[in-house]
């Protein structure tokens, strides 16, 4: 029986797409890595709370109200929903995704965090 190939593949250009220069730091937000690992954002927020200690301020850090204002007027528009955003999101660097997929229950984390 032939071993199924489970590898994850995303294009280059989506995750490029949701790559953020804040704070002098490349960073991917909550929501767009809680897609990624097919969770919610609401599951991603919870987990990284819960292992709080696991993500110093070079891993993770929460965007300001400020920070998240000035992240919005940036795309065109100050509504509170824009994008779906109500509340500041957590911002991860390439340290903290690495360590969310461990810390996150899904499928698709434990395998990202296995390859």
């Amino acid at each position: 029986m032939a071993k199924q190939d489970s590898q994850i593949m995303i294009p280059d250009e989506v995750i490029m797409d949701k790559i953020y220069l804040i704070r002098g730091k490349k960073v991917m937000l909550d929501r767009d890595l809680a897609d990624l690992y097919e969770v919610d954002t609401k599951q991603l927020k919870r987990s990284v709370r819960r292992n709080i200690d696991r993500f110093p301020e070079d891993f993770m850090f929460e965007l300001t109200k400020e920070e998240l204002a000035d992240w919005r007027y940036q795309f065109g528009t100050s509504s509170s929903e824009t994008m779906g955003l109500r509340v500041p999101p957590f911002a991860f660097t390439e340290h903290g995704i690495i360590m969310l997929a461990s810390v996150l229950n899904s499928e698709r984390a434990i395998r990202v965090n296995i390859q």
